[in-house]
């Protein structure tokens, strides 16, 4: 009686779990679809949705061993939200970056966050070398295209090194910087820009609203007859301080006040997720308004199962997902799934080549593809 008892409670158990999961990852799915400023929550479920795919797949096999028929309800969940699962693993493990081979109808793009080119020490003389590092990781890559974020420059006269326009004046002598952030009667400027090997034949900067964030920006150049519009972007992070990493151990270590810190760390993350969706729909609008192809390559600072991701990307390729292998973090913290950096060009370029590069010299990683118009 007893034991029969036991495994009606515990095949009852498994039943409401992985349905409940299933469930949950049903309503992640939602999120191409749903903005966070219309549903708050469908911007932490999006986050959640590789963990989410993996218990979904132990279930199958569970229920393949316990009750075949049942493995049909994960089975069936997990096809549902394919369009979710396709987004997060790459699957060209046989793709490898060669610096040198690339031919005159190459774009050559890199994209990265800089950490205000500090790199990820707080040791002034190690800062000073980190940012030597950072440009001379850049320039061997012998890029045609430079999109940095985080990216600041100084102009005191008592120390010229600080003028960080020059760093790449032999190969992209070319930029157009945002300037999001002065300091000093503009004596310290920062934000996102662009440096280009070609002419820049025009250029623009859109203003998000939100306050400390930087812009959209693009530029425009001429590659042979062809025009090409190059946009990148800086969009909303979390603005995690001191204080909000502290209140995440607390949290991890299930202490007294992990209550309140739960409460702090959710009103911060839902505002990053409400300003960055309508930074996305900004983006989408601007791009939409674009008559040449384009690029797109920025710091979204959201996952690819995000709104932000999915509204931004639309029918654009994703150079990761076309020339990578595994889940592809670019975010060198917090958690092992978060890639928010990307290259996206549209239709009109083929991508040949993508690398994905932890330097050590920031908390993000460099991004460099390999696109061609094609003919």
């Amino acid at each position: 009686m007893a034991g029969s008892f036991i495994r009606r409670f515990t095949k009852w158990f498994f039943v409401s779990f992985n349905i409940l999961i299933c469930i949950v990852f049903l309503l992640s799915c939602l999120s191409p679809f749903v903005s966070p400023g219309q549903w708050a929550p469908i911007g932490f479920l999006s986050l959640a949705v590789p963990y989410l795919a993996i218990l979904l797949i132990f279930s199958i096999i569970f229920w393949l061993v316990a009750k075949p028929v049942i493995a049909l309800v994960p089975i069936f969940t997990l096809l549902i939200g394919w369009k979710q699962l396709e987004v997060v693993f790459a699957w060209h493990p046989m793709h490898t970056f060669s610096i040198e081979t690339k031919n005159d109808s190459i774009v050559r793009i890199i994209n990265w966050n800089v950490r205000g080119l500090y790199g990820i020490s707080n040791n002034p003389y190690k800062q000073l070398r980190n940012r030597d590092d950072i440009f001379a990781s850049i320039n061997k890559l012998n890029p045609d295209i430079i999109c940095l974020h985080e990216f600041n420059n100084v102009t005191y006269a008592a120390n010229p090194r600080a003028n960080n326009f020059d760093m790449f004046k032999d190969n992209c002598p070319y930029y157009f910087f945002s300037k999001d952030f002065t300091n000093n009667k503009g004596a310290y400027l920062a934000g996102s820009i662009i440096f280009s090997r070609y002419p820049i034949i025009h250029s623009g900067k859109i203003k998000f609203t939100a306050p400390q964030s930087e812009s959209l920006l693009f530029i425009d150049i001429l590659k042979g007859r062809d025009t090409i519009r190059v946009f990148t972007t800086h969009l909303q992070s979390f603005e995690f301080k001191g204080n909000d990493y502290a209140d995440i151990e607390k949290i991890k270590n299930q202490d007294e006040e992990a209550i309140q810190a739960s409460k702090n760390i959710y009103s911060k993350m839902k505002l990053g997720f409400l300003r960055r969706s309508e930074q996305a729909d900004v983006v989408k609008s601007e791009m939409g308004k674009c008559s040449y192809p384009s690029v797109i390559a920025g710091d979204f600072n959201d996952v690819p199962n995000s709104y932000t991701y999915f509204h931004i990307k639309g029918q654009r390729q994703d150079a990761f997902l076309t020339n990578a292998f595994g889940i592809g973090r670019s975010y060198n913290s917090l958690a092992p799934t978060l890639r928010i950096d990307y290259i996206l060009p549209d239709e009109h370029f083929n991508i040949h080549q993508f690398d994905m590069i932890d330097e050590g010299l920031s908390d993000h990683s460099l991004l460099v593809s390999d696109i061609s118009l094609k003919k």
